[in-house]
C-alpha cells in the first residue's frame, strides 16, 4: 500500500515539475527573444525610448505578450447524451430504410456493389456507403452548392430542386445572391475587377494559361519565379518554392523531409493533407493533444529516452507538425511554447500557415508575426494561396538548403505542372498590396478590417449565448450546434434568409460536435455582419441551440466594431 502511495506521489511531483519547467521555459524564451529584439532595434535606430518599445509590442490584436486565449467551452453530460440519442435514432431509421429498400417497397437509387462480383474485394466500405445513402443524402442539399460568381462578400448560388430525396437535381436557371460567410476569402482579394484581376489578365497575354509541362522537364514560368522570390522576402527567410496545389504541398513534400528512421509528432487536429503526408513518409507518428505543451513535451522526452521501438536505436530526426490556425477549431497554435520545446529537445518544426498567412499578424505574415517570433526558428514554413490571396496553390519556405532539397526531391517537380501564370500573378499582386508596394495602405487596411470583423462577430455570438471555439483573434469562427439534425436546419434556414454558410458534422468532426463554421472576410461590412448575427440569433432561439453557460459574462459588455 505504501509503495502505491509513494508511486502516486512521485507521479504527481513529476507532473508538477513538468508544468513548472514548461512554463519557465516559455518565459525564458520570451525574455530571450525580447532581449534580442531590443538589441536589434538599438543597433538599427540607436537608443529606443519607452514609447517606441511599447509600440513594437502592441498591434491591432493588443499586447503581444497577452494574446486572446483559445476557448473550448464544453456542454454538460446530459446534452451530450441527448446528441448520442439523436445519432442512435438516425441510425435506427437508416436500418429500417435499408430493410424497406431491400424488399422493394422503396426504389433503390444508390450505388452498390454488383452482386455478380461479390467474391471480389469490395470497392465501397460498408459503413461509409451505409452512412452516405441513409444519412448524408438527407442533407446533401446544404452541401455541394454550385456558385456562379466571384466568392466575395456576397456570392451567387445556382438554384436547384430535387424531387427524389437529393439523389438528383433539376436546375430552373435562376440564381440567388447571398451574403458569403463560407469562403476563405479572408482579405477580400477574390475580385473580378481591380489591380489583381487586371494584372492576372495581362499575364495571360504574356505567358498563356499553362506551362504544359512539369518543372523538371521545361521549368517554371517567369511569374512563378518572381513569386517565389517575393514569398521568401515577405516571410523573411532565405528561399521559397511554390506548388500548384495546396493539398499536395503537404501530402507530397512531408515524405521528402523524413523517413522510416524518423519520428513525426503531430497535433491531434492537423489537416487531412498533413495526416496523409505523415502516412506516406513511412516515419513513426505520434499524436499529442491539441495545443497541449505538456503532452508534446512528454512525447518528446519519451522519444529521446526510449528511441525507436522498432529498431531499438535513437530516432535520426524528430519533426513537430502543427498548424497556425486550425480550420475546424478556430484556435491559434501556441507557437512560442512549441519553439521553446523544439529548441530544448533539438527537434525540427513544420508550421502549416494555410489559414493564417495573410490573415494574421500586423502586416499579414501569419502566426509567426502574431506571436512576435523569429521566422528562422521555424524550420519549414508552409502555407497556401487559396485563402488570403484569392488564388490557388501553396508554398514551402525556409533555409535555402531545405528548399534546394525539395526542388530536387519533391514528386511534384516530376509529376505535376507548375503554377498557372495568371494564378502566380494574382498572388504576386495581392502579396505586393499587403506589403504596401503598390504605394497605398490598402493591404494594411484589409488586415485591420479583418481583425475588427473577426473580433466583433465572435464576441457578439458569445453575447447571444452561443458556444464559439477558438481565439477571439481568429477569422475562423466555429459555432457549436452539436446535434446532427441542426446541420440541415441551419444550412436550409440560413439560405432561405440569403446567407451562405458551411455546416459541419461527422465524420469531419466528432459525432457530438456538429457546428456552423463562419469564415469572416475583410470584404464584409458591419451591416452585413449585423444581418448575419440577427439571423443566427433568431435561428438559435427557434432551435434552442444557445448552449453557452457563460453568456452572462458578456451581457453588459460594450462590443465595438
Amino acid at each position: 500500500m505504501s509503495r502505491t502511495t509513494d508511486s502516486l506521489c512521485l507521479d504527481e511531483y513529476l507532473s508538477s515539475e513538468l508544468k513548472k519547467r514548461t512554463h519557465i521555459l516559455e518565459c525564458a524564451w520570451n525574455q530571450e527573444h525580447d532581449d534580442e529584439e531590443e538589441e536589434e532595434e538599438t543597433r538599427e535606430y540607436g537608443v529606443v525610448d519607452g514609447s517606441d518599445d511599447a509600440s513594437s509590442t502592441h498591434d491591432i490584436y493588443g499586447d503581444i505578450g497577452n494574446r486572446a486565449p483559445n476557448e473550448f467551452e464544453h456542454i454538460g453530460r446530459f446534452t451530450t447524451f441527448q446528441v448520442y440519442i439523436a445519432w442512435f435514432a438516425l441510425f435506427l431509421f437508416a436500418h429500417i430504410r435499408e430493410y424497406v429498400t431491400r424488399f422493394g417497397f422503396v426504389k433503390d437509387l444508390s450505388n452498390k456493389e454488383n452482386k455478380s462480383m461479390k467474391d471480389f474485394v469490395p470497392l465501397f466500405s460498408d459503413f461509409e456507403a451505409f452512412y452516405q445513402r441513409n444519412c448524408y443524402i438527407k442533407v446533401r442539399d446544404v452541401f455541394e452548392r454550385p456558385i456562379c460568381s466571384v466568392p466575395g462578400a456576397t456570392v451567387d448560388l445556382v438554384d436547384r430542386v430535387s424531387h427524389d430525396g437529393n439523389w438528383t437535381y433539376e436546375y430552373p436557371g435562376t440564381r440567388t445572391n447571398v451574403i458569403n460567410v463560407g469562403s476563405y476569402n479572408y482579405l477580400g482579394f477574390a475580385q473580378s475587377a481591380g489591380p489583381c484581376a487586371d494584372q492576372s489578365a495581362a499575364s495571360i497575354d504574356r505567358e498563356g494559361l499553362s506551362c504544359c509541362t512539369t518543372v523538371h522537364e521545361r521549368g517554371r514560368s517567369v511569374s512563378q519565379a518572381k513569386l517565389e522570390k517575393l514569398v521568401a522576402e515577405f516571410l523573411g527567410v532565405d528561399d521559397a518554392i511554390c506548388f500548384s496545389m495546396g493539398f499536395a504541398t503537404n501530402s507530397m513534400n512531408a515524405p521528402c523531409l523524413v523517413d522510416k528512421h524518423s519520428l513525426i509528432i503531430s497535433d491531434k487536429y492537423n489537416h487531412a493533407s498533413l495526416i496523409l503526408g505523415c502516412r506516406l513518409s513511412g516515419a513513426s507518428t505520434k499524436v499529442f493533444e491539441h495545443n497541449d505543451m505538456e503532452s508534446l513535451e512528454r512525447i518528446l522526452r519519451d522519444a529521446i529516452a526510449y528511441g525507436n521501438p522498432k529498431t531499438h536505436r535513437p530516432y535520426k530526426k524528430i519533426l513537430i507538425i502543427v498548424e497556425g490556425i486550425y480550420s475546424m477549431e478556430g484556435s491559434i497554435c501556441n507557437l512560442p511554447g512549441i519553439i521553446a520545446l523544439k529548441k530544448k529537445y533539438n527537434a525540427y518544426l513544420y508550421l502549416d500557415e494555410a489559414h493564417s498567412i495573410g490573415a494574421m499578424g500586423k502586416t499579414g505574415k501569419g502566426v509567426v508575426e502574431y506571436w512576435g517570433c523569429d521566422p528562422k526558428d521555424v524550420d519549414i514554413l508552409m502555407g497556401t494561396f487559396t485563402k488570403s490571396f484569392g488564388a490557388a496553390g501553396g508554398y514551402i519556405a525556409g533555409a535555402k538548403r531545405t528548399v534546394d532539397h525539395l526542388r530536387v526531391a519533391s514528386p511534384t517537380g516530376y509529376y505535376s505542372s507548375p503554377m498557372s501564370p495568371p494564378i502566380a500573378q494574382q498572388i504576386y499582386t495581392s502579396m505586393s498590396i499587403i506589403m504596401g508596394r503598390d504605394g497605398t495602405n490598402d493591404g494594411a487596411l484589409r488586415i485591420e478590417r479583418l481583425a475588427r470583423n473577426s473580433h466583433y462577430f465572435r464576441m457578439k455570438l458569445k453575447q447571444m449565448g452561443f458556444i464559439v471555439y477558438g481565439s477571439n483573434d481568429s477569422p475562423v469562427v466555429p459555432m457549436l450546434i452539436y446535434f446532427p439534425t441542426m446541420c440541415g436546419f441551419y444550412g436550409r434556414e440560413m439560405l432561405a434568409r440569403n446567407i451562405g454558410c458551411v455546416v459541419v458534422s461527422f465524420p469531419a468532426t466528432h459525432m457530438t460536435e456538429g457546428r456552423v463554421r463562419f469564415c469572416i472576410s475583410a470584404a464584409h461590412t458591419k451591416e452585413q455582419l449585423d444581418y448575419v448575427l440577427a439571423t443566427v440569433c433568431e435561428l438559435g432561439s427557434l432551435s434552442r441551440s444557445k448552449f453557452s453557460r457563460r453568456s452572462h459574462l458578456y451581457k453588459n459588455l460594450q462590443i465595438e466594431w
